[in-house]
């Protein structure tokens, strides 16, 4: 399964703008990968958002995922979902979503990791790895347990809470597969943000392949 490095995840407590304006931006500015996160609005109003997400995500070839809600990503035909430990269980969301669609679950702790890829995960979100204000996840986990769920499980790790420009190259350096990140693409010009982070993973990536190759060589 391939996951595009950045993951812009929608909050509509730090921006004021509209869903389809937050993810327009950062899309323009080159996103590949949206996640549809609402946790205030009625079933109903996040159906119809998740709608109109997924018309803009298609125009823009990028992936969509629908977070919490396996039936409205199976309604909108989303490419997957993304859950919570407290959501419907994996392994019945992936009877509703089949293996065509992706999967992913947060993740808070080694234990965690493990049975998410046992049970049939697509992929981890883990963390926080820093400090977040932006939900409630627990303490910050830290890069040295970032490195130690890469060691532990297969599947690709999404490395989520607190990313912002400065940390993100150690979040890179401890071999996270790609990042999530909410405040820090929306706190200020979401297309200008978006594109530093995208520089960033980019040149990550140029830098770590030149260095295998080199070591292989």
């Amino acid at each position: 399964m391939y996951l595009a490095g950045l993951c812009f995840i929608t909050d509509s407590s730090i921006c004021s703008l509209s869903y389809e304006e937050m993810a327009l931006n950062a899309l323009q500015a080159g996103l590949k990968w949206v996640q549809y996160r609402d946790k205030e609005r009625s079933r109903r109003e996040v159906y119809e958002e998740a709608v109109m997400l997924r018309g803009i995500t298609k125009d823009f070839n990028a992936v969509f995922l629908v977070n919490d809600h396996t039936d409205i990503a199976i309604a909108v035909n989303a490419d997957g979902v993304h859950l919570g430990q407290d959501d419907l269980p994996l392994k019945e969301s992936r009877k509703i979503m089949g293996r065509k669609r992706i999967i992913g679950i947060s993740t808070h702790t080694v234990e965690q990791a493990i049975d998410a890829e046992k049970d049939g995960a697509d992929y981890i979100g883990f963390g926080p790895v820093f400090h977040t204000t932006t939900k409630d996840a627990g303490d910050p986990k830290g890069i040295d347990m970032l490195h130690e769920i890469k060691k532990q499980v297969r599947i690709p790790v999404v490395a989520i809470g607190g990313i912002n420009l400065e940390n993100i190259r150690s979040v890179l350096d401890a071999e996270a597969d790609a990042v999530a990140v909410a405040s820090a693409i929306l706190s200020g010009d979401i297309r200008d943000n978006t594109k530093r982070f995208l520089d960033i993973i980019e040149s990550h990536d140029a830098l770590r392949l030149k260095n295998l190759r080199g070591f292989i060589l």
